[in-house]
């Protein structure tokens, strides 16, 4: 008996080191990625956007009056685009402290057509959607960008994504993000999250073809195609609410884009209880939509890997996959800092934050409660929210 468990330890120590083995693979190849994601973006000028662009409605969805949020949406105020623009702002309760930011906004750009949504009104368990529905009714133009709030952008974002819109055979385009932190150290492991997790693993699935990803930071779509699928009622209980608004659109027959343009999200998480909360919910989501490809993701954690690894089996010479781990995880840090224009470099905190990444990972599959702003929801089996109340405070 003694003899079988110490078998199976030493087997999957041997499990763990092969693991670690594909880790350390999927770094070099994912550095490759982004050096290659970076070179294509050389390729596609914004001078070669069409002559003509639409006029557009900016959807900005908003709850609470979160750090940086004036400066976020004053961005989206001043783009560099030569067609009509609309900002449609939402709110839920008149009492959310976002309206005032958003008076703040409207007095500050007296030329822009800026409008302030606010209604109560709810189509589905998913309370961004309802508020996003009740905005696009207030729609004056037929091009939808729908934004996040805590997205950081430039000038050029509106010109970036309509131009490809306006390419043949696209329904959505949506942008890749990155991580901006805020001077708080949790804050700091949530842009590393985004940056060096999150980051490679899209950026892989792209060059391989392995995904046509839909994400919140950007959600570009023409009045006509959103009508097409069945409006954004379809999506008002999902929790993926992005990833299946671009399902729909696949569905129907039309092609995600994403233009080299990469957009920054805001990380303001103050405690370690905000940033597990964060992650769990985000990583949960990820493995509602997609369980197969999730449980791949195991071989992206290389450094945990190989330290299960080093603790199942001792010190012997597979033990120098660890500090190989740690090698690939440094390159690939050093080229997505350099490929994107990273501007922590987060090298010292690089192997906690990977440990971090693995523990929330397996906790992930171990419940399927979320909470999201102040509300908690259960994940059903058809990947719609369940309401259950408010957080307690």
């Amino acid at each position: 008996m003694v003899e079988l468990l110490a078998n199976c330890v030493f087997m999957a120590s041997l499990v763990c080191y092969a693991a670690a083995v594909l880790g350390c693979i999927y770094a070099l190849v994912a550095a490759c990625a982004a050096r290659r994601f970076v070179a294509a973006a050389g390729c596609e000028p914004l001078d070669d956007a069409p002559a003509s662009l639409p006029a557009v409605t900016i959807l900005k969805p908003l709850h609470g009056a979160e750090p940086n949020l004036y400066a976020n949406l004053a961005w989206f105020c001043v783009q560099d685009y030569p067609s009509p623009v609309q900002i449609v702002f939402g709110v839920s309760d008149r009492a959310d402290p976002a309206a005032a930011v958003v008076r703040e906004i409207v007095a500050a750009f007296p030329d822009r057509d800026l409008k302030l949504v606010i209604n109560s009104r709810r189509h589905g368990s998913n309370r961004k959607i309802s508020n996003l529905i009740n905005m696009a009714a207030e729609a004056s133009h037929d091009v939808f960008v729908m934004s996040d709030s805590d997205i950081v952008v430039d000038a050029d974002y509106l010109k970036a994504v309509t131009a490809s819109l306006q390419q043949p055979g696209i329904g959505v385009v949506t942008c890749l993000y990155r991580g901006v932190a805020t001077r708080c150290i949790w804050a700091k492991f949530g842009a590393a999250a985004i940056d060096y997790h999150f980051l490679p693993s899209v950026l892989v699935g792209l060059m391989l073809r392995l995904t046509a990803p839909c994400f919140g930071s950007t959600i570009a779509i023409r009045r006509e195609t959103l009508a097409a699928i069945g409006g954004l009622e379809t999506v008002a209980d999902q929790l993926a609410d992005d990833y299946a608004l671009g399902a729909a659109v696949r569905r129907a027959g039309l092609d995600i884009a994403m233009p080299a343009y990469v957009v920054g999200h805001d990380c303001t998480q103050s405690s370690a209880a905000e940033l597990i909360r964060h992650e769990l919910r985000w990583a949960r989501t990820i493995r509602a939509v997609d369980p197969a490809g999730f449980a791949g993701t195991v071989v992206t954690h290389a450094l945990p890997l190989a330290l299960l690894g080093l603790l199942l089996g001792g010190m012997t010479p597979l033990a120098m996959l660890v500090p190989a781990a740690l090698v690939c995880r440094a390159l690939l840090q050093m080229e997505l800092d350099r490929a994107f224009h990273l501007r922590d470099r987060f090298y010292w905190g690089g192997p906690l934050r990977d440990l971090v990444s693995f523990a929330v990972f397996v906790a992930s599959f171990f419940g399927r409660n979320v909470e999201w702003r102040g509300h908690r929801y259960g994940v059903q089996a058809d990947n719609t929210l369940a309401y259950y109340g408010e957080v307690e405070t």
